[in-house]
């Protein structure tokens, strides 16, 4: 899997739900980071209602919802996701304060000003750092936070192979500076910034990857597709160990001004 044009959006979404879906994460990132993040929220002793976009099976939103007051809302445009993160809920009784649905971050089924947070793992990329950011704002009270991961530059340049990958899969990568002036440009005052420790990636997403390789080649036997995903998968593996000093998640916190 040399091909650096190969992106993981090009791949079905069935076989992306069916492979993803298998873990309890679906990004790179840690309770411990979640909650790390949290602390720099300084309304976590009322009651607050948050919303967690691209919220996938709920790995970090039952992490959220265990530690503050208030109301969830996952959204996700995986249906399947969205069941598993309903059953979550249910059996860690959490139910009654945290609720999954279906829909898409670049269209919200929400009002304007109702959340006191926005939370979002991972998945921002996905419409773009500074359109999530600008778009996302309407639906924040005032002094709300948002609070996200995104795929960051740790140094001003990097090698081919990996500048390539991401910048396939990420166009707008950039540097936590030149991110974190974005933020400030979309309305939020910088609260803070840090990088999601390594384990973030290797204990809580690619070591479980490997555990669930071979059921998702046998159920998917015969699919050429399937067997270039894992292909795809472990080529990522592959660079994050071999190139990490250069790239990672960084988790952004900002306040609406």
């Amino acid at each position: 899997m040399k091909n650096e044009k190969t992106l993981i959006h090009n791949f079905d979404s069935n076989l992306i739900s069916d492979y993803f879906g298998r873990l309890e994460r679906q990004g790179p990132g840690s309770p411990e980071s979640t909650i790390k993040a949290l602390g720099f929220i300084d309304n976590l002793s009322n009651e607050l209602k948050i919303v967690d976009l691209g919220c996938g099976t709920g790995g970090q939103t039952m992490i959220l919802a265990q530690n503050t007051k208030g109301t969830i809302i996952g959204l996700d445009v995986s249906r399947d996701f969205i069941e598993k993160f309903n059953a979550n809920a249910k059996n860690l009784g959490l139910q009654d304060k945290v609720t999954g649905i279906v829909g898409s971050m670049d269209n919200l089924p929400f009002q304007n000003e109702e959340f006191d947070v926005i939370w979002s793992e991972g998945s921002i990329a996905s419409i773009g750092f500074e359109t999530g950011l600008n778009y996302w704002k309407r639906f924040l009270k005032k002094d709300g936070y948002i609070a996200v991961t995104y795929e960051s530059w740790f140094t001003d340049e990097r090698p081919v192979e990996i500048e390539n990958f991401w910048v396939n899969a990420v166009p707008e990568i950039d540097t936590i500076v030149h991110n974190i002036s974005i933020m400030q440009k979309a309305g939020y005052s910088f609260i803070a910034a840090f990088r999601l420790p390594e384990k973030c990636w290797t204990d809580t997403y690619f070591n479980p990857q490997k555990a669930i390789q071979k059921a998702f080649l046998k159920k998917n036997a015969g699919n050429k597709d399937a067997e270039n995903f894992v292909k795809y998968m472990k080529y990522e593996s592959e660079l994050y160990l071999k190139y990490k000093q250069y790239y990672g998640y960084v988790f952004y916190i900002g306040k609406k001004i």
